[in-house]
């Protein structure tokens, strides 16, 4: 038995002798014990290098299904995915029109990179969108629990949709009970900044040569001037039409730009 089975095998056997739901991330020991829960299509809560997150494993339809209805989330909004290491990213997604160094020179950091998905990767994870958003996390835990589960893991922000994103556990209280595990990480709420709420990065990538910013997120400023140093071009935002109000019946439809890569 390797010691990931025996890890796994562990954490089967803490599981049913302790009904805890909180765990202070600490080791492999607790990586396992979340590895577990994903591994059984559970939801559970955690924190990365950037706002706590919700997690399943992304080629779980039941655990998908689950994550939009704990966030009451519009399933027409993609959800992204967290894989271990750099190398694992193409398994999922197309990288082979990305300058050599790229990555490695964006990831692992708060950067989530929009690429075009591979048919590997769970069709019923956002249907129908040919892109995909892929994280590698700057955090040893979430990075682990990847490894563990062998496997890319679905991560969204640990809020309702709507809601304002979350830096502390007891910020989302309300989704405990919806939950099947809560780990976070020995942070002093007095030590956390408002700015970090603005989550990662977003890059598109899906084009050649170029890049879109999706949103500014916290590592704006180091990866900027990575995609400049790489000669990519800047590709400007689609724009959005704002929502219309239909007077008679007071229904509002959004409007979007079309965009082949959006």
């Amino acid at each position: 038995m390797g010691p990931v089975k025996y890890r796994l095998n562990d954490a089967k056997e803490t599981l049913e002798r302790t009904p805890a739901k909180e765990w202070l991330c600490g080791g492999f020991r607790t990586v396992a014990v979340a590895a577990e829960l994903i591994r059984n299509s559970k939801v559970v809560a955690v924190p990365t290098d950037t706002i706590y997150g919700l997690a399943g494993l992304a080629q779980d339809k039941a655990a998908i299904a689950r994550l939009y209805e704990i966030k009451e989330r519009d399933p027409n909004k993609p959800l992204a995915i967290c894989v271990c290491d750099n190398s694992d990213i193409e398994k999922w997604a197309h990288t082979e029109d990305l300058p050599d160094g790229l990555l490695d020179a964006l990831l692992p950091g708060p950067t989530t990179l929009v690429l075009k998905r591979k048919e590997a990767l769970n069709q019923t994870l956002n249907p129908g969108n040919p892109n995909i958003g892929v994280r590698v996390p700057a955090f040893e835990f979430v990075r682990s629990l990847a490894k563990m589960v062998n496997g890319p893991i679905a991560l969204t922000s640990a809020n309702k949709s709507g809601k304002r994103s979350t830096l502390h556990p007891k910020e989302f209280e309300d989704l405990w009970s919806e939950l099947d595990g809560v780990f976070y990480d020995k942070v002093s709420r007095s030590n956390l900044k408002n700015s970090w709420r603005s989550g990662s990065t977003v890059v598109d990538l899906t084009v050649k040569g170029e890049f879109t910013i999706l949103r500014r997120g916290i590592g704006f400023r180091k990866t900027f001037p990575i995609l400049q140093k790489f000669q990519l071009t800047e590709r400007p935002r689609p724009k959005r039409v704002k929502p219309v109000v239909k007077e008679d019946t007071h229904e509002t439809s959004e409007i979007r730009a079309s965009a082949s890569n959006s």
